[in-house]
């Protein structure tokens, strides 16, 4: 995809600039957009507009109708970064992968000097919606396990990795990871105190100070790798109306401080023991991790048993305690504050569960 400037606002878009990018992409042929209209909008890291476009009576082509702006300062304005792979999510990583569950993106650019980067997608509405209030179903485990899978096959190990240069985290960048998270711990005790069944405290004390060490022990076999989506919470996902497939795993945006190249079953730990109830996890787990691993095998990766998914899933689950309890760094908020209690409620249920702790 060839790059184009950066579109930072709404003002900027003409229908010159959209006639350009799509004819650019292939979805436009013949013809021109003629006009559009642009209902701006935004998420918690960017803004956004959904345009509905109008094309000349000598347009040919797709002539989508309906498509998604997004617009990123990578920049948070406290001192971290979102990283710009976002762009190459959609632009790079994907493109060879046909059935990969990525919404269809027509332009991306990223400008380092101002920190900003846009993406030009189909928009979804009105055939798929966020799944905040879906009730996990096994279907919907497969369709989510299938589409990780199908992502994570297509850049696994460490030769494929290093095709793109996919960084690899040192053991700094895993324990930055874990403990960016502990000025949470105050807050959980003083907040969640009477919650917290009694051994909580000291495990949650237990799991910051030896889970780094575990981490880099575990990544120092790089076979069973791959580039994850890493925060594939039920609002990353776009799922149909109706039916289970086809799901989309949406935006994808890391902070400078994020694990971004690690075991494929982060991304199934992040959305079963830190977003599903406890009693629907319980039921459903084992089951969607298998049809994750025979995915895997379908799709050619040689050599991951199943047993190592389990232990890598296990560890994920221990790593999805650092964060919940990251949500609290801020101090607490009372709207948010029943949320995050559920998030580290449901992961520590899950680390006893699981017996992550004879990991550590």
């Amino acid at each position: 995809m060839k790059q184009n400037p950066v579109i930072t606002n709404l003002e900027q878009l003409t229908s010159e600039w959209l006639t350009a990018v799509l004819t650019q992409s292939g979805a436009l042929t013949a013809g021109q957009v003629t006009d559009f209209t642009a209902n701006s909008g935004g998420g918690n890291w960017s803004s956004n507009a959904q345009l509905k476009l109008t094309y000349s009576e000598d347009a040919r082509g797709e002539c989508q109708k309906n498509l998604f702006l997004k617009l990123v300062n990578t920049d948070t304005g406290d001192g971290e970064f979102f990283l710009p792979s976002e762009i190459t999510y959609y632009t790079r990583d994907y493109v060879d992968l046909p059935d990969a569950p990525l919404v269809r993106c027509y332009d991306g650019a990223y400008d380092l000097a101002q920190n900003r980067y846009h993406l030009l997608l189909d928009d979804m509405s009105a055939t798929h919606k966020a799944a905040y209030d879906l009730q996990p179903t096994l279907a919907h485990g497969q369709a989510l396990a299938e589409g990780l899978a199908i992502m994570h096959a297509h850049w696994w190990g460490e030769a494929r990795l290093q095709e793109i240069g996919a960084a690899f985290h040192d053991a700094a960048h895993l324990r930055r990871f874990v403990t960016i998270g502990k000025p949470g711990i105050p807050h959980v005790q003083a907040h969640f105190g009477a919650k917290l069944k009694s051994h909580w405290p000291r495990l949650i004390q237990q799991i910051f100070a030896q889970l780094p060490d575990a981490l880099a022990a575990r990544g120092q076999d790089k076979t069973h790798m791959t580039l994850i989506h890493g925060d594939a919470n039920p609002g990353n996902m776009l799922v149909p109306k109706v039916g289970e497939r086809p799901l989309y795993l949406i935006d994808q945006q890391p902070f400078d401080w994020s694990i971004t190249t690690w075991s494929g079953a982060f991304d199934l730990a992040y959305v079963m023991a830190l977003y599903w109830e406890t009693e629907l996890r319980r039921e459903l787990e084992t089951a969607v991790l298998h049809h994750y691993h025979h995915t895997l095998i379908e799709r050619g990766v040689q050599g991951y048993t199943w047993e190592q998914l389990f232990d890598d899933y296990r560890l994920c689950v221990a790593l999805t305690v650092p964060i919940a309890v990251e949500y609290m760094r801020d101090g607490g908020d009372p709207d948010w504050n029943e949320f995050r209690h559920g998030l580290v409620s449901r992961t520590l249920t899950a680390f006893d569960d699981l017996r992550c702790g004879q990991l550590l």
